[in-house]
């Protein structure tokens, strides 16, 4: 089956990083990418949104057909898993698990353990979830991605759809937690509202 692009990068969901259970290395030289959005409402019911209710993350993802908790998990905490489908068959899809959470600073650090076959070095990339109140009702979100690519000539043209995700990912969050529409790859809403927001900042890292 022939894997495009896109679906690389949503597949990878902004945090991909070992296949065993232990952390990665992160030994290796790797690229980054960080985007950030405000949005309007209180940094606790984002942070909800986006990490406490894991397992939903297709409530907001517009590269996402379903997602699901498994192997037991119940609620987004160190060691939950969830399953994401990225075609209406399900038979592209990645399991990630959450292995670092500060419900107090609202950052989290989230991997995928399993996936279809992607070019990407799993043992040389991660990611961080994080919410920052604005004190003024309302919040920032974003998303930090650390990663290197498989081969690792990749990178380059990689980062340009990476970025894309991530700004795209972060719409699609925004519009669900101030209006409470979803936003997936079932409904196609994104393509609806998508020029209605302002573009996520890409911010600059060391």
């Amino acid at each position: 089956m022939k894997i495009t692009m896109t679906t690389f990068v949503a597949g990878l969901l902004l945090s991909i990083c070992s296949t065993t259970m232990l952390a990665q290395s992160m030994s290796k030289r790797y690229r980054t990418l960080k985007v950030e959005t405000q949005i309007n409402a209180p940094a606790n019911k984002v942070w909800r949104a986006m990490v406490l209710d894991y397992g939903e993350i297709a409530n907001f993802s517009p590269y996402i057909y379903a997602s699901d908790y498994i192997s037991g998990s119940l609620k987004g905490e160190k060691g939950a898993e969830r399953k994401c489908s990225f075609n209406r068959k399900g038979s592209r899809w990645t399991h990630e698990r959450i292995v670092e959470i500060d419900n107090q600073n609202m950052v989290m650090r989230n991997i995928v353990i399993d996936a279809q076959k992607f070019p990407l070095d799993m043992d040389n990339s991660q990611a961080y979830y994080r919410v920052k109140d604005n004190g003024d009702g309302t919040s920032t979100a974003s998303y930090e991605f650390q990663f290197r690519t498989k081969p690792a000539f990749m990178g380059a043209i990689a980062k340009g759809s990476f970025r894309k995700t991530l700004a795209g990912t972060l719409v699609g969050l925004k519009h669900y937690i101030e209006t409470g529409e979803k936003v997936n790859a079932t409904n196609d809403k994104y393509k609806e509202i998508k020029e209605k927001y302002p573009k996520p900042t890409l911010v600059k890292t060391k």
